[in-house]
């Protein structure tokens, strides 16, 4: 029997599945209320989500144009911070072996969680690591979209999303997605320099420029072994 065939219990992967998409999804709440609090329409606030469906990138992006930054500033720092998505492709690409629509949708669902998911059902055989992906990509979606919009009408309702401390979500949720990450001396090191190097550009350049420019010292310090 190959690995690809080798039977696996579906309840159990959907289980791992769920436990990710559900509290993730509903952190979609969070992008609503920030991007409200940022200008951008209930409409927009959804389609954003619908559409680029990649949660620190549609953060940068609100918290740029919030700031008065430029479209082009807001896309190339959500775009920034997306590569990683493209590495997760071809990452996943032998895993799925997709053609067609099939292809079109699994790249919108190729996201942290997702792929996470699927590459820990591995021990479980290539069908698991399929099924993991759909499901938890599938999930994602699902509940990060509806959250979204939750949040969105929630804060609209409110009145002046500035009153209530909503134009601080962006970098409150920015913060409660790199401190996890922060496990080692390299990673704290990056992350502290990377907030000195924002504090100091703030002041002089145009808004979404210190996210860019911090986001390249990842790369400064990915070459140093």
């Amino acid at each position: 029997m190959s690995l690809s065939a080798a039977p696996f219990d579906k309840r159990v992967v959907l289980r791992d599945s769920l436990a990710v998409a559900i509290p993730v999804g509903t952190y979609g709440a969070a992008f609503g209320a920030a991007a409200i609090g940022s200008g951008f329409t209930v409409l927009q606030t959804c389609l954003l989500s619908l559409l680029l469906f990649s949660g620190a990138s549609q953060f940068a992006v609100v918290g740029v144009m919030g700031a008065g930054g430029s479209p082009l500033s807001a896309i190339a720092t959500g775009s920034l911070l997306g590569l990683r998505n493209g590495l997760y492709g071809l990452r996943m690409a032998p895993v799925l072996s997709l053609h067609g629509i099939k292809k079109i949708i699994g790249a919108q669902l190729t996201i942290d969680e997702s792929t996470g998911v699927a590459l820990n059902q591995e021990s479980r055989g290539l069908n698991a690591s399929r099924y993991g992906f759909w499901a938890t990509g599938i999930g994602v979606y699902f509940f990060w979209n509806l959250f979204t919009l939750i949040g969105a009408l929630g804060a609209q309702s409110i009145g002046d999303p500035s009153a209530w401390g909503l134009d601080a979500a962006v970098p409150a949720a920015f913060l409660g997605l790199v401190w996890p990450r922060l496990i080692d001396t390299k990673s704290k090191l990056v992350g502290f320099t990377a907030a000195i190097l924002a504090l100091l550009l703030i002041p002089i350049a145009p808004a979404g420029v210190p996210i860019i420019s911090t986001a390249l010292l990842a790369i400064v310090f990915g070459w140093r072994k």
